[in-house]
């Protein structure tokens, strides 16, 4: 009976434990986002790399990062790199307690899809895979991505088909595996050369096998005291009015104009936009060398005698907001909380129909309609004659060294001049 009943308590204790810290998982209908409560599912996200190492698996600090992010308003992290075989119960945990969402990228550095050599072949989709198997256990995975900022120029179009062969074959391991049907997208840099045919390409086609679950855009369009037609932001929104999946920014903030007022936030989630976007992800949480920082962990040290700060800027401690860009941020984020609509009422209503698939045109798109995807082991071949890469990027390259305003590209550190020291270091880790 005395067992029994330790059981018992143990059991209810469990349970208890489990309610606590449970949160809705997120599912991608039609062009919007869902919890399984049926709510719509806005974000309001931080780009979260804290080193070239996975930042997921210091449970401490993602307690104390999670605890700031609520603070400020967040619901969801973007992490671009992970360790597959670590131990992310801790950090993930941390987060869902705290309504914390995560897209992860599934790639790494040495299995990323590149424009400048396309391929896509089984040794990249066991790693793709090896990662979605580790986070579709956690109900605050929101999403994945397959590819970040994979074309770059103008004329690197014909690498489209590889990242939507990634997304068929990573969804056909998904759905083999009886895995919940956690949202695959993809990442995209913001050349004005390709759109709005991109995004549609990746979204055409009636095989839905095929298609992507959701799109995100990279843009640093709107620089300080700018407004949405002036910015672009009203060429984006015409150009995403009507599309079948879900599309939201998923990294933006330019900061040439200090500081930044996050002005932008208020057009995204407001009647300009929150019909047809689903927020955005701040660049960044961390402050580096590129003064994207919401938070620091203390104060600039010397990096040659440093572990934890190998560009100066410790990577670890109690975050601290900076100034005045974490309360400018916090301030927007508590006045905009759109109500979207019931999955119910979208459900019963909503008719979404894909885009067509863009055809060719001289100079400037190369995908000709729906065309074939690439078979598992291809690699494409374009010749020596287009091997040199043109074309303007508006909003952001996919080096993530130039990020733009409406007026033209704005030079900027992007992913940072210290984090891309410790990323070498990261190819080493792997």
């Amino acid at each position: 009976m005395y067992s029994r009943a330790l059981t018992a308590v143990a059991l209810c204790t469990a349970l208890a434990v489990n309610t606590a810290s449970a949160i809705s998982k997120i599912s991608a209908v039609g062009s919007k986002f869902f919890t399984d409560d049926g709510n719509q599912f806005f974000i309001k996200g931080v780009a979260y790399q804290l080193t070239s190492h996975d930042p997921l698996v210091d449970t401490k600090q993602c307690q104390l990062d999670a605890s700031m992010m609520k603070d400020l308003g967040a619901n969801t992290i973007r992490v671009y790199h992970v360790d597959p075989n670590a131990d992310h119960s801790g950090c993930m945990s941390a987060f869902s307690d705290n309504g914390v969402y995560l897209f992860v990228d599934l790639d790494t550095f040495t299995t990323q899809i590149t424009q400048d050599m396309p391929t896509w072949n089984q040794t990249q989709l066991s790693a793709f895979e090896k990662v979605l198997d580790e986070f579709q256990k956690y109900d605050n995975t929101a999403g994945v991505l397959v590819g970040n900022e994979v074309l770059t120029f103008a004329n690197g179009s014909d690498t489209a088909p590889y990242i939507k062969a990634a997304a068929r074959d990573v969804k056909a391991y998904r759905d083999s595996k009886k895995y919940r049907k956690v949202p695959i997208g993809y990442s995209a840099a913001d050349i004005a050369e390709l759109r709005p045919m991109l995004q549609n390409y990746l979204a055409c086609g009636t095989n839905t096998s095929e298609s992507l679950d959701f799109f995100s855009l990279n843009a640093y369009e709107w620089c300080g005291r700018s407004s949405y037609s002036v910015s672009g932001y009203q060429m984006l929104e015409a150009n995403a009015t009507d599309y079948n999946i879900p599309i939201f920014f998923s990294e933006t903030g330019c900061n040439t104009v200090p500081p930044r007022t996050f002005a932008d936030q208020a057009s995204i989630f407001g009647d300009s936009m929150s019909n047809t976007w689903s927020g955005a992800i701040i660049y960044e949480w961390i402050e580096e060398m590129n003064n994207y920082g919401l938070v620091s962990y203390g104060s600039k040290v010397d990096p040659k005698t440093a572990t934890d700060a190998p560009d100066g800027y410790p990577r670890s401690g109690t975050p601290t907001p900076v100034s005045p860009d974490y309360s400018n941020l916090k301030s927007q984020w508590a006045t905009l909380t759109p109500s979207g609509v019931k999955l119910s009422a979208y459900s019963a209503s909503a008719t979404m129909t894909p885009p067509a698939c863009p055809s060719s045109t001289a100079g400037g798109w190369a995908i000709d309609g729906n065309v074939p995807l690439p078979t598992l082991g291809q690699t494409l071949n374009r010749g020596a004659a287009s091997a040199s890469a043109t074309g303007t990027a508006t909003g952001a390259s996919a080096t993530a060294t130039k990020k733009g305003s409406a007026s033209g590209g704005k030079e900027m550190a992007g992913m940072s001049v210290g984090l891309t020291g410790v990323m070498l270091g990261f190819i080493i880790w792997l």
